[in-house]
């Protein structure tokens, strides 16, 4: 018969395994949604111009969370790269905006980037079906 003791120490080894695996799902949770970030963020500006709050209002109502302080790095970087330029346009409601486009660069590697996810996609169901 189990005495109180050891009761108590499966208990904190059951609940160590529950946060461990909560906190590995949480992070490749987070994990997959950064690998496909870029390329979702590419494929919203492949549809035209857009500015950034639309960007992010097109990721909500996918039901991808997205927030100011992830994308304006991104699109820094891809500016960088040369992957997307941007214009200024006067507003009448406040300062001026951003709005974001491809540039050729962009646009190839966008369009590398769908036969890469649609060769990986493949794979997965292949692998989770099969």
């Amino acid at each position: 018969m189990e005495n109180k003791d050891e009761r108590h120490q499966e208990s904190i080894l059951t609940d160590d395994v529950k946060k461990t695996h909560t906190m590995n799902i949480e992070n490749t949770a987070s994990q997959m949604r950064k690998g496909v970030l870029e390329f979702c963020v590419l494929s919203v500006i492949k549809k035209g111009e857009v500015y950034p709050s639309d960007i992010i209002e097109k990721m909500k109502t996918a039901g991808f969370q997205l927030l100011e302080g992830t994308l304006y790095p991104l699109l820094t970087r891809l500016k960088n790269a040369g992957m997307v330029n941007y214009r200024w346009v006067e507003s009448q409601s406040g300062p001026p905006r951003k709005y974001f486009s491809l540039t050729d660069e962009g646009l190839s590697f966008i369009n590398e980037l769908e036969l890469t996810w649609v060769d990986m996609a493949n794979s997965v169901k292949i692998i989770t079906e099969g």
